[in-house]
């Protein structure tokens, strides 16, 4: 199981991005009422919206805040909840961070000769064989290696883990772009942690191809994706609980994450939300506070209404922790560190 404090941390990441996309839900279509290019070409759709579909501009707005969703999800959101589960973070190997590698340039013809016998499908993906032709410690480096960034990055005593979160429909030629950055980051890590084994991943946040929220086809999904089966093998891969098992070391992981997700986003969410930003509402209706933290995860905000009078003793000789008491538990989207740290303090 999730410690309270793994959930709690992501019940913050929920709640910032159910604000973000509440703000954002488009009540009407006053922002789109004039799409004619959209709306001339749905009208060869007019037969298969006419059951589903009562008001196109609005369902032209629908349609851009969902990709809206999508992105905060791909570019945040499952990043995000992957370093609280993991501990680990996004780092770079870059020119900009003066972190940039190295590698051999043997290991750059290797790479290409990779890359070209598996999109010619001369050869299968194999990740044992191509770690072999990479990670030849007889060489030594002599060219710098190309910049890049690991979205998720940690290391333990024997290997340092990488993992590369993408999209559960890539572009076309991604998987391939994907596959390269890989070898070559693999190269290149090798030589930097020279006493360590180096895993790379590709990781997928679930499997669209499942018909429930947590099983998945392996074979199946990569056959889905475009060139998946050409650059990846299985085992390089991670796919929806697996994913998420592989990072938080446990299991049943990805439905803790959902179980968090469902408790949260209900129609109620943004009252909820204006209920407990509000510290007037503690002493007046704290049975009610202490419900709707317990449900949202945020324990440690519970501990804090559960010791109002504890707390309100020593505010009200002085003026400033009065301030910073008062102050709201979410500064729009962002959770008030500082307030909770304060407070915690004063227990």
């Amino acid at each position: 199981m999730l410690s309270n404090a793994t959930k709690e941390k992501i019940a913050l990441e929920v709640i910032k991005t159910l604000f973000v996309r509440f703000k954002k839900f488009p009540e009407n279509a006053d922002v789109n009422r004039n799409a004619p290019f959209h709306k001339a070409f749905l009208n060869a759709f007019s037969d298969k919206l006419t059951d589903h579909v009562t008001d196109i501009p609005y369902f032209i707005s629908l349609s851009s805040w969902l990709h809206g969703l999508n992105t905060t999800l791909g570019q945040s959101f499952f990043e995000n909840v992957a370093h609280i589960l993991s501990n680990g973070y996004k780092r770079s190997f870059t020119n900009k961070a003066n972190s940039l590698l190295r590698i051999h340039n043997s290991q750059k013809e290797r790479i290409h000769d990779i890359i070209t016998n598996l999109k010619n499908s001369n050869t299968v993906p194999n990740l044992e064989v191509e770690n072999e032709q990479l990670f030849d410690s007889s060489l030594e480096t002599n060219i710098d290696a190309n910049n890049f960034t690991v979205d998720v990055f940690y290391e333990n005593n024997e290997e340092i883990i990488a993992i590369e979160l993408k999209s559960v429909r890539p572009n076309a030629g991604e998987m391939r772009g994907e596959k390269q950055k890989i070898l070559e980051a693999k190269s290149a890590l090798f030589f930097e942690y020279t006493d360590k084994i180096i895993k790379y991943y590709i990781g997928f946040p679930f499997d669209p191809t499942s018909n429930t929220e947590l099983e998945f086809d392996k074979t199946r999904f990569l056959n889905y994706l475009i060139d998946g089966n050409k650059y990846f093998a299985p085992d390089e891969v991670l796919l929806s609980s697996e994913l998420w098992d592989f990072l938080s070391g446990d299991t049943n992981t990805m439905q803790q994450i959902l179980d968090v997700i469902n408790a949260i986003a209900t129609p109620q969410f943004m009252d909820n939300y204006n209920f407990i930003n509000d510290y007037r509402n503690i002493e007046n209706t704290t049975e009610k506070h202490e419900k709707i933290l317990e449900n949202w995860f945020l324990f440690t905000e519970k501990k804090i209404v559960q010791n109002y009078y504890n707390i309100k003793k020593i505010i009200d000789r002085n003026s400033m922790l009065k301030r910073k008491f008062q102050q709201p538990l979410f500064k729009k989207e962002k959770y008030n560190e500082a307030r909770k740290e304060t407070l915690l303090n004063i227990l």
